[in-house]
């Protein structure tokens, strides 16, 4: 009986003994001999855990604001002959054995890209000036992969928007949103072409509102982010949480040419005003009374002796314009137009902007620290020419 249960318990320790050799070096082949016990099983199974299909949380997406607007904004691919240069040289019988005429060779054509936003079913897109400017011939891509081309309705390079329309059906509008509501801080999405890679959208804030002074364009007020917008971008549209267009993006600050944070934006309220002029008259009519103005600053205001320190100073008066038949001298200080009060040069354009043409308008200026109020017959402001 002892020999037996000696025996025994050799042969126990000699299993277990084998079995912990085979579990360190090789594992899968005691896995593979005990696949029909679960206890063992466990031992070489990763437990994970996976959330339901319908968790997403919905509070930290804006998901659906960017499906609601991304089929509105449209790709838009431009091209234009490049310019040749005329050499005098290539005239030369010698040199063209060599080179050929190239004087009679196409020029290559220039492709370049930027965005759009469709903001009516007629087929109206609004786009940037610069995006459009001197095309010769500009492709729509839409997110559903439709194309077309389009035709330019007009342009405004004062404030660097273009009208361009398209002849597709079902065409997806943007809704306007309500930009004179949002404050710095709100969340807002960028969505446009960045680079050509394909329609993008890019997350962040409104960082300031009523941006000016930048020299980008004549008439600035700018909404500010720092949602990332890149060459490509131009015309496409910021919109807020709700889908809802805030304005077009149209320029960034940046020394690289990348996004450093710091991109601007055409609000609604200015984009409304410049494609219905443009949809009724070919072109943005402002008014214009022919001065040249500028900011007082603490030198101008030593220099004239005056201790006012807000408003335009007259630096220049167009002869003949409507400025100078109303009476207004250089030296005069803007104060007010139809009682709103002049701040600043910018806010004294946006006034007499607004004004139509062809219509009395009362201003009222400082002259000799007296206070004056002249009946100006508003004019039409010249179409800008920008030179090649």
């Amino acid at each position: 009986m002892r020999r037996l249960w000696l025996l025994f318990a050799q042969t126990i320790t000699v299993a277990l003994a084998l079995w912990f050799i085979v579990t360190t070096l090789k594992p899968e082949w005691a896995n593979k001999g005990f696949s029909g016990n679960q206890s063992l099983r466990m031992a070489s199974t990763v437990t994970m855990q996976e959330a339901p299909a319908n968790s997403v949380a919905s509070q930290s997406s804006y998901r659906n604001a960017a499906k609601r607007a991304m089929p509105s904004v449209v790709n838009i691919y431009t091209s234009k002959e490049a310019k040749q240069t005329n050499n005098p040289l290539l005239n030369d019988p010698f040199l063209k054995r060599f080179f050929g005429d190239q004087q009679n060779q196409q020029a290559e054509k220039q492709v370049s890209l930027g965005s759009g936003v469709i903001l009516s079913p007629e087929g109206y897109i609004l786009t940037n000036n610069h995006v459009v400017e001197a095309a010769e011939e500009i492709d729509i891509v839409l997110a559903d992969g439709r194309k077309s081309i389009a035709k330019v309705i007009g342009t405004d390079p004062e404030t660097d928007l273009a009208v361009i329309k398209i002849d597709l059906p079902d065409l997806p509008a943007i809704t306007l949103g309500h930009p004179e509501q949002a404050s710095v801080g709100d969340v807002v999405l960028a969505i446009g072409n960045p680079f050509g890679v394909g329609q993008t959208v890019t997350m962040g804030i409104i960082s300031a509102l009523g941006r000016n002074h930048l020299d980008i364009n004549t008439f600035e007020n700018f909404i500010q982010t720092d949602a990332a917008i890149n060459p490509g971008n131009s015309g496409g549209a910021l919109v807020d949480v709700n889908g809802n267009l805030l304005g077009i993006n149209t320029a960034i600050y940046s020394r690289s040419g990348g996004s450093l944070g710091i991109g601007f934006a055409i609000p609604v309220t200015t984009i409304k005003t410049v494609m219905e002029s443009i949809i009724k008259n070919g072109q943005v009519v402002r008014g214009w009374i022919g001065v040249e103005p500028q900011d007082i600053t603490p030198e101008l205001a030593e220099s004239f002796g005056i201790k006012q320190k807000s408003g335009a100073i007259i630096a220049g008066v167009i002869r003949g314009g409507p400025a100078d038949k109303a009476g207004i001298k250089p030296g005069d200080i803007l104060l007010a137009i139809e009682g709103k009060p002049v701040a600043d040069t910018t806010e004294m354009l946006n006034l007499i902007a607004q004004l139509p043409p062809n219509q009395k308008a009362k201003i009222a200026v400082l002259r000799n620290t007296a206070e004056s109020t002249f009946e100006v017959f508003i004019g039409k402001r010249p179409v800008l020419k920008r030179e090649e």
